[in-house]
């Protein structure tokens, strides 16, 4: 998940036109300018389509490049907006492979959340990492809630939805993206059954009832 199909240049017999460089360079290029458009709400969870920007980053730092899963068994929120990313990773990140040291993405931004039986893994190789919360009455809270994914599922709904916003214009979260890429935002979000491939999470508050972090054989 720390590539995308177009991460890696077409075979062909196409002759390169003077400046496009090797088929390596061309496809890293063409990943620096992939973005993503998100789909309308009752398709949610079938993917997301990637179209031309350029390119956005999702975080203000360096990620690890190792994705871990987050699950929840409701995420209701206020104030929602998505768009298309790439994030970094440190240089010389031994978790680059061939990817450049990029990660394409889509950023979700909540303004106000709240999540009912949080559960995040990250596979360490042969263990997991794993944390749980809002298990009981009390859920999990958070504020200016952003989550860079390669895959998000569930069954959601929106209310006032907003699809084909220029994502620099995109005013419900309080969040912007580049200038010329697709988007879409909502006054709210409910996604039941959600699951997310995440390489970053950011919050201004994460409140976490009922917090426990411990190894595990498997993951969320």
């Amino acid at each position: 998940m720390a590539s995308s199909p177009d991460a890696t240049a077409s075979t062909g017999s196409t002759p390169e036109r003077p400046g496009e460089g090797s088929p390596e360079r061309r496809g890293r290029v063409r990943l620096r300018r992939a973005a993503v458009m998100a789909v309308p709400a009752t398709a949610i969870a079938a993917g997301l389509m990637i179209l031309t920007a350029q390119g956005a980053l999702g975080v203000q730092f360096a990620i690890s490049g190792m994705p871990f899963t987050v699950t929840a068994t409701n995420l209701d929120g206020t104030g929602f907006e998505q768009f298309g990313a790439l994030d970094n990773m440190a240089d010389d990140s031994p978790n680059a492979g061939d990817t450049g040291g990029q990660v394409l993405v889509i950023t979700s931004a909540i303004k106000n959340a709240t999540l009912t039986k949080l559960c995040q893994s990250v596979d360490l190789g042969g263990t997991n990492l794993l944390i749980t919360a809002g298990s009981g009455a009390e859920k999990v809270t958070a504020s200016d809630l952003t989550t860079d994914s390669t895959e998000l599922s569930g069954d959601a709904a929106f209310n006032n939805i907003e699809i084909g916003n220029d994502a620099s214009t995109l005013d419900k979260a309080g969040v912007q993206g580049p200038k010329g890429v697709f988007s879409q935002q909502a006054d709210t979000v409910h996604i039941g059954n959600l699951r997310q491939t995440n390489y970053a999470t950011t919050a201004g508050v994460f409140k976490l009832p009922g917090l426990k972090l411990r190894f595990s054989d498997t993951g969320c």
